[in-house]
């Protein structure tokens, strides 16, 4: 069933919003080459707590995956796109990486990602990157209420295709307000003008991630973590969106400024 939300409820939404928003950018920050992934784990569990927020990650066991995920951030490095399983892994000049996470903050859920390469960027990697945040913005703007959800799935398709990447259809975007996944599935490709109608107060999560040669999955032995069936580097963007009479209102967005004097090195990709 789909739950439309309030304004009131949207407002509450969006203060669990601002803070992942605040905290992925920070961490994009933290990254840098010669920090172990479990630092940035740590670093957003600290943060997490001293906020009075839940990861809705912690414990979340869903028919994939072996066991509960016991991490607050899933951390995708390389080849890894989705449910990187945080792990003792010191991060390398020219690595790809994907964070993504998702808290409630006084039973209301957020849910964001962004992906950075630290240390010295490969050009390809920063047009993919750069792909699935055009793609993220391109489904922000066809989410106006009166359209179809088709409409969100199509743009993001649209800008896959003009960067000469494929799309795969086995994990996208969902509904999102009282729990991190509620419904409608939101596809990452489909027809324009079809699907459910966009009305004001639905709120959803949408995620373009792209592989740079395949649009086929495989799962790591621990049955968490996505790869990208070929070795292909991965890249993956995301935003909460509440869908309002005036339009499409992200709630996750993100601090915009460069790196930081403690992390000169990394190079982030185009601004989302």
């Amino acid at each position: 069933m789909i739950e439309l939300k309030s304004t009131e409820e949207i407002g509450r939404m969006a203060v669990t919003g601002q803070f992942v928003g605040e905290l992925l950018a920070e961490l994009g920050d933290v990254a840098a080459v010669g920090v172990n992934l479990m630092d940035l784990e740590h670093h957003a569990r600290r943060r997490i707590s001293e906020r009075g927020a839940e990861s809705c990650y912690w414990d979340y066991a869903p028919s994939f995956g072996r066991g509960p995920f016991r991490n607050v951030l899933c951390l995708s490095v390389n080849d890894a796109v989705l449910h990187g399983l945080p792990h003792d892994y010191v991060l390398r000049d020219g690595d790809l990486l994907s964070i993504d996470m998702a808290v409630g903050i006084d039973g209301w859920v957020a849910d964001s990602a962004l992906s950075v390469i630290v240390g010295t960027p490969d050009p390809a990697d920063l047009k993919l990157i750069e792909a699935t945040e055009v793609a993220l913005e391109a489904a922000i703007t066809a989410a106006q209420p009166g359209g179809r959800l088709g409409d969100i799935s199509a743009a993001i398709g649209e800008v896959a295709h003009n960067y000469g990447y494929g799309v795969n259809a086995e994990f996208g975007g969902h509904g999102i307000g009282r729990t991190m996944h509620e419904a409608p599935h939101v596809p990452n490709h489909g027809r324009a003008r079809r699907g459910l109608k966009l009305q004001p107060g639905l709120t959803i999560a949408i995620e373009p991630w792209f592989c740079r040669s395949t649009d086929k999955i495989k799962f790591d032995a621990d049955g968490w973590t996505i790869r990208s069936a070929d070795g292909s580097r991965s890249a993956h963007s995301e935003h909460t969106v509440a869908i309002t009479a005036s339009g499409p209102q992200v709630l996750t967005r993100r601090p915009t400024h460069g790196p930081t004097s403690a992390n000169p090195t990394r190079k982030p990709a185009t601004a989302s």
